[in-house]
C-alpha cells in the first residue's frame, strides 16, 4: 500500500532561518498549496491521510470538508506548528473530530518533535507517525529505531520510510533534492522490501515560496511550487503503474490487523 501523507500546517519555516512573513501569508501560501494537491490527487485517484494543525483547519474549513469528502483521512499535527503543549494532544484531536464530524485516529507532530508515547496513548490516538527512522545532522538521529511499523504500548508506530540500504529517507527534502529517477528506485525498493510506503510532504511546497524576504536556503525551496506539481505529477503516474493501492493510515491499519 502507498501511504501519502501532508503534513497541513502554517507555512511558518521562514521564522526558522530569520525571515520575514505574516500569519496570513502563512495561511495563504499552504492553501494555494493545498488545492493543488487535491487536483493532483484527483487527478491519479490517489487517497491520503492529511495531518492538520487546528489553526490551519480552522481558517480553512472549505478545503478540510472537500477533501473528507473526497475520501481523504484526516488526522492530527497538533494545535499550532511554532509551539505545543502536552495537552495540545488530547485537544486538537477533539477540536479536529468536532469541527468536522469525523473520525480522528492518528498524530504526527510538527517537525517530527519527540512525544511521550504514553501521553499519546492517553490522548485517545490508535496510531502515530512522528519518527523518520534515520540519521539527519541537527535534526535527528533515529538509526535505532524500528524501519518499519510496530506497536508502543495499544499505539501503532508508522515511521517514515527509508530505504532497506543505509536508511536513505524518501521525506520532502529527498524528494525535491534527490533525481527523480533515483527517488522512483528508492520507492520501489523499499514497496519491494516493505509492502508498503508511508512518505510525507507539505502544501507549501506546492506553492510560490521563493521570496527572498523568506530567507530559506536553496535545499528548501529546490523544486517547488510548478516544478513540484510537475514532479508530483510524474511520480503519482509512476506509483499507479505498480501493483500497490493507494490508501490512508486508517486503512494500512485495518490491513495489518
Amino acid at each position: 500500500m502507498v501511504l501519502l501523507s501532508f503534513d497541513i500546517e502554517e507555512f511558518d519555516m521562514p521564522l526558522e532561518y530569520n525571515g520575514e512573513i505574516g500569519f496570513e501569508e502563512q495561511l495563504s501560501i499552504s492553501r494555494n498549496g493545498l488545492q493543488n494537491i487535491l487536483s493532483l490527487l484527483k487527478k491519479h485517484q490517489a487517497k491520503a491521510t492529511f495531518f492538520s494543525t487546528v489553526v490551519f483547519a480552522e481558517n480553512n474549513k472549505d478545503l478540510i470538508q472537500q477533501l473528507l469528502a473526497e475520501g481523504h483521512e484526516l488526522a492530527s499535527h497538533t494545535w499550532f506548528h511554532s509551539k505545543f503543549e502536552i495537552e495540545d494532544l488530547k485537544k486538537s484531536r477533539e477540536r479536529l473530530a468536532e469541527l468536522f464530524n469525523t473520525e480522528v485516529t492518528g498524530l504526527r507532530m510538527p517537525r517530527m518533535m519527540k512525544v511521550d508515547e504514553k501521553e499519546v496513548e492517553k490522548a485517545g490516538y490508535l496510531y502515530n507517525s512522528s519518527v523518520n527512522p534515520t540519521f539527519l545532522p541537527g535534526r535527528y538521529n533515529n538509526l535505532k529505531v524500528s524501519r518499519t511499523y510496530f506497536k508502543e504500548g495499544s499505539v501503532l508506530q508508522i515511521p517514515a520510510s527509508v530505504s532497506p540500504n543505509f536508511r536513505i529517507p524518501l521525506f520532502w527534502l529527498s524528494f525535491h533534492n534527490f533525481p527523480l529517477g533515483f527517488y522512483k528506485k528508492l520507492a520501489k525498493d523499499v514497496l519491494d522490501k516493505d509492502q508498503y510506503l508511508n512518505v510525507y510532504f507539505h502544501p507549501w511546497e506546492f506553492a510560490d515560496i521563493k521570496d527572498e524576504k523568506f530567507k530559506l536556503p536553496g535545499f528548501t525551496t529546490k523544486n517547488t511550487g510548478k516544478a513540484m506539481v510537475e514532479r508530483f505529477d510524474e511520480f503519482l503516474t509512476y506509483l499507479n503503474k505498480t501493483n500497490y493501492n493507494f490508501g490512508t493510515f486508517q486503512e494500512f491499519q485495518k490491513s495489518i490487523r
